[in-house]
């Protein structure tokens, strides 16, 4: 079975759009972020109203999967393992964000620990 990523990767090819600049994704990535953000506009909806408005989520899958699709295209277009970028952040926040910590202390303390640490 292919990965997200190999699969959007055929896509692109197919249609000759694996030559996009990485500026044009990050613009892309952006903007299709702002639809996301567009649908949560004039309202404060919480995740169950967010769940139990079906139009709201349909919308919502679909400004999301462009959100994704754009960034796999990012990774595509440089070469890059998007499931290893994503374990790679994922450990890392693991390491600056111990579970066992950040029940017990205030994210901000934290975060202005780790930074103090790293410099």
């Amino acid at each position: 079975m292919k990965t997200s990523q190999e699969k959007i990767k055929e896509y692109l090819k197919k249609r000759a759009w694996d030559k996009n600049e990485p500026v044009d994704l990050a613009k892309s990535i952006i903007i299709e972020g702002a639809e996301l953000l567009e649908l949560f506009q004039w309202g404060n909806k919480n995740r169950k109203q967010v769940m139990s408005d079906k139009e709201f989520i349909k919308n919502l899958r679909g400004e999301l999967a462009d959100v994704f699709i754009y960034s796999y295209c990012m990774a595509i277009s440089l070469g890059l393992d998007a499931d290893e970028l994503i374990q790679e952040k994922l450990n890392f926040v693991e390491k600056k964000y111990p579970p066992r910590v950040m029940s017990r202390e205030d994210h901000l303390k934290i975060k202005k620990k780790f930074r103090e640490k790293n410099k």
